[in-house]
């Protein structure tokens, strides 16, 4: 028998009728809502209307013609919302959501302590390894005969990659003064191998300055890893557009870090804006890395591509930029001893 609901607290009357004398005649299958059925008329429905009684959601007005919006996808790292009228899309960040960069998580030595050689003889290998492209055992070779120490190829291996997080709290000093507010940003991804594994490194660069802005080491090519690159660059600046070829994650991915900029994505190289800067990067990264046959791991691999920039931002310097290093060409100070000494003043 039917649970009738007669002058009850509740007040539930038919809309048609306006009779009290209902019961409860099952749930609604989409909202799930209570549904009622009147004694008198037979008419049926949810006859208190609890949409007026939940919570209004906080979601954006649409940029364009200012109507409502739904929420169409909710993603690890950002909303997107789409408008009832024009269907224009809005995507609304999760800052607290967003992973940080691999290159914020370097492994190695925080001081020059217990070494038992000097540390310009380090400093000397650091720059033919990363300046001069030299592999280790030539390197040894050269240390022997030019300074008469004997240093083991597999000790110079260590050095290249242990010494990671001092250069980066050295590169965190200046950047931090730099002036990144320039006309285009460029990004652009590039693949490497590491233990075997095809893995993929994002890079974002700066069009006026030529330096590396940010950089993310990944294993899928997804817009999440793209916008994790991109969130970490807008910390240092914010350029009039951003640069990228046609990759389907450059687009949500730009829209969550920049909402307010230009995306300019190059279909040929023909156009008046390319992205040339960025794959004349590509080309000297990978002439740099071939040689290297690859990384041993992904903590090896994250520590020496940040040396590998560290090197290109600060230390050598660029034919383009009047033999500049792009950290001078964007404010930063420092002399050409300061360079020899890879500006630790030592």
């Amino acid at each position: 028998m039917k649970n009738i609901i007669s002058n009850n607290s509740k007040n539930v009357k038919c809309p048609i009728c306006h009779s009290y004398d209902v019961y409860k005649f099952g749930k609604d299958p989409k909202t799930g809502n209570q549904k009622y059925q009147c004694k008198c008329c037979k008419h049926q429905g949810t006859f208190l209307n609890p949409v007026n009684n939940r919570p209004k959601k906080d979601y954006p007005k649409c940029p364009v013609c200012g109507s409502a919006t739904y929420l169409h996808h909710d993603y690890k790292f950002y909303s997107n919302y789409s408008c009832r009228k024009c269907k224009h899309s809005v995507f609304i960040i999760k800052p607290n959501c967003i992973d940080d960069v691999s290159s914020s998580s370097l492994l190695g030595k925080t001081n020059f302590k217990r070494l038992r050689f000097p540390i310009f003889i380090v400093m000397q290998a650091l720059m033919l390894f990363y300046v001069c492209n030299s592999p280790a055992r030539k390197i040894s070779r050269f240390l022997h005969l030019a300074f008469n120490i004997k240093v083991s190829h597999v000790t110079i291996c260590k050095w290249i990659k242990c010494f990671a997080p001092i250069f980066q709290q050295k590169a965190f000093s200046y950047i931090s003064k730099l002036n990144f507010n320039s006309d285009e940003w460029h990004i652009d991804e590039t693949v490497v191998k590491i233990n075997g594994l095809k893995y993929w490194i994002w890079f974002v660069i700066d069009s006026e300055t030529r330096f590396i802005i940010s950089f993310h080491i990944s294993k899928e090519r997804s817009e999440e890893n793209a916008a994790i690159t991109l969130f970490n660059a807008s910390k240092l600046g914010k350029p009039s557009s951003i640069v990228s070829d046609r990759l389907h994650g450059y687009n949500v991915s730009v829209k969550s870090a920049f909402p307010d900029l230009k995306h300019i994505k190059v279909k040929s190289f023909a156009d008046d804006i390319s992205n040339n800067l960025i794959e004349s990067f590509n080309k000297t990264f990978k002439a740099w890395y071939k040689s290297k046959l690859g990384f041993k791991s992904f903590a090896s691999a994250n520590n020496i591509v940040f040396m590998f920039v560290y090197f290109y931002n600060f230390i050598n310097p660029h034919s383009s930029l009047d033999s500049l290093t792009p950290a001078q060409v964007a404010g930063a100070e420092y002399s050409e001893k300061d360079k020899q000494h890879l500006l630790l003043a030592c």
